[in-house]
């Protein structure tokens, strides 16, 4: 079986904690592909300060372009309205039976997964990668593990990573003030960015949010 994985996100922008997360979880988890999925229209948020898809997808080719085990999925932005992780999934097991997909979130996404839409679907079509543990405590993350696996059988794994504390939200916060983004994104995602004036007007944008 090949064993693939799957970062999803709006990538609105991408950054460095995106990578750094991707990367970790090829190594830990013996993976041959990470594949870079952006949403067409999250389901959970507001989408006024979203870049087109066009957008968030050629600032992801940027920002992978040099990693051999890193491709791009034009799935769910080549559907139409909101898409849902079960869905894709669905579908790439479809197209790809004898594939084992990881899906990857963070800690935070790990307390949600009961929320998103079909999660028995989820869970049986692929493992759940979490990273952010450190940032939890441990009973906390084992009554969270302890429910998942007896509600859906869940299969779960856990990867480590160093605390990066960036988040798209901050770089566009950042970038409607005029503020530096060097050291947040990769060059020439900045450099896109810039040139196309993206997220210069956008408003109340919280550092803190994901």
């Amino acid at each position: 079986m090949k064993k693939v994985g799957i970062m999803g996100g709006s990538f609105n922008p991408i950054h460095y904690g995106h990578l750094l997360l991707a990367e970790c979880a090829y190594e830990q988890l013996g993976l041959q592909r990470i594949l870079f999925m952006p949403l067409r229209e999250p389901p959970h948020k507001n989408s006024a300060e979203l870049a087109s898809g066009d957008h968030r997808a050629n600032m992801v080719k940027l920002a992978i372009k040099d990693n051999p085990h890193f491709k791009i999925s034009m799935l769910e932005l080549s559907r139409n309205g909101t898409t849902y992780t079960a869905d894709s999934l669905s579908i790439l097991k479809e197209e790809n039976p004898k594939t084992e997909y990881y899906f990857i979130v963070g800690a935070d996404s790990f307390f949600a997964l009961q929320n998103w839409r079909d999660p028995q679907r989820i869970f049986d079509l692929c493992t759940v990668v979490v990273a952010g543990r450190d940032l939890v405590p441990k009973n906390k993350m084992k009554q969270q593990l302890d429910f998942l696996q007896e509600s859906y059988d869940a299969r779960v794994a856990f990867i480590d990573m160093p605390a990066v504390g960036i988040s798209s939200a901050m770089i566009r916060s950042r970038i409607a003030a005029n503020k530096s983004i060097k050291y947040f994104v990769p060059g020439e995602v900045e450099d896109y960015i810039r040139e196309l004036h993206l997220y210069e007007e956008v408003k109340g944008a919280k550092p803190d949010e994901t």
